[in-house]
């Protein structure tokens, strides 16, 4: 499910097998604001159908600004409509897990996440690290930014980690709001339990105030009554539940994927990511691909919001570098 793999990139953005001679982009497309605008139609569907619904797009912070440096000028129908903001590899893991991030490309991340800050936005911080004293410091660096985060001990988000044995800044408060969240914990993979019970359970014996997981557990969709086993910490406050979505790549093993798609792709459908199989890019603008994440009875958004969670985090928001690096719109 993870799609960012960092240390196989090529000034930033991931190779793909292209075919943007066979299918040019829509003249003048800006491919920068249509994202921001898909993130803008999602939030505003969600929230009309649940107010206190929780909008995080991870990474492409650059969508904060008019020239995405911190520098720039503030998007404020963007900043408007998400709560909080989701960054990887801040302080470890940007090129190799486990090694400190280079401090020029750290600069630059923090510089935006802080943007985001000033502008009431939350962060949330993944570093994937597993030496302790690398843990301990990333817990650090991000708490002293007001920054949530989370040091994952495995890129593929398939386990709690062991340490530590608590989660950072543990508390027993009610979470109501994602501002008032010390800690998180990222589980979207469910490789390591046999059963959906079996991940359910090991969730509810933990304290984390906000939890980010996926809608399925393999094929099987979570319920309102999953969602119930682990809406309360062990030790009694209650959390936040967000459910992950990829809105930047098509999945084939969703259930919206249809296997006719592999032979004649829809024109919304761009190449498979030879570095994550089974996952493509996708023109995110188009309005079908858009009918499969929100604005209906049967999209993905809805399912998420039938299924009781409290928000989405989404996933590939800087899916807009794959075109302005194929398509040279740079």
């Amino acid at each position: 499910m993870k799609k960012i793999f960092l240390f196989f990139m090529v000034t930033g953005v991931l190779i793909f097998t292209g075919c943007k001679k066979e299918n040019p982009l829509p003249e003048g497309i800006d491919v920068r604001q249509e994202m921001r605008d898909f993130v803008i139609g999602i939030s505003e569907y969600s929230k009309n159908i649940k107010e206190d619904f929780i909008v995080i797009p991870q990474n492409g912070q650059a969508l904060i600004t008019d020239n995405g440096n911190a520098g720039g000028i503030v998007n404020q129908q963007y900043i408007n409509a998400i709560d909080a903001t989701g960054r990887e590899d801040l302080y470890y893991g940007y090129s190799g897990d486990d090694k400190e991030t280079p401090a020029e490309d750290k600069q630059f991340m923090l510089d935006l996440c802080l943007l985001f800050e000033q502008n009431n936005v939350e962060v949330l911080t993944i570093d994937y690290c597993s030496t302790i004293s690398k843990v301990d410091n990333s817990y650090q660096q991000n708490a002293a930014n007001g920054f949530i985060s989370f040091a994952a001990d495995e890129r593929n988000l398939n386990n709690i980690p062991a340490y530590p044995s608590l989660p950072y800044n543990v508390n027993t408060n009610d979470i109501t709001d994602i501002s008032e969240a010390k800690n998180f914990l990222y589980l979207i993979n469910p490789e390591n339990y046999s059963t959906k019970n079996g991940m359910l359970s090991a969730i509810a014996a933990t304290d984390y105030d906000l939890v980010i997981i996926d809608l399925y557990f393999n094929e099987d969709a979570l319920t309102a009554q999953d969602l119930a086993q682990i809406r309360t910490k062990h030790n009694g406050g209650i959390r936040k539940i967000v459910a992950y979505v990829s809105i930047g790549e098509a999945e084939d093993y969703r259930p919206y994927w249809k296997d006719e798609w592999k032979k004649e792709h829809p024109v919304w459908l761009e190449a498979e990511n030879p570095l994550w199989k089974g996952n493509y890019k996708v023109r995110y603008w188009e309005q079908e691909w858009k009918d499969i994440i929100y604005g209906n009875e049967n999209s993905y958004i809805r399912k998420v919001l039938n299924a009781g969670f409290d928000g989405v985090y989404l996933d590939i928001i800087d899916g807009y570098e794959y075109f302005e690096e194929e398509y040279d719109l740079k």
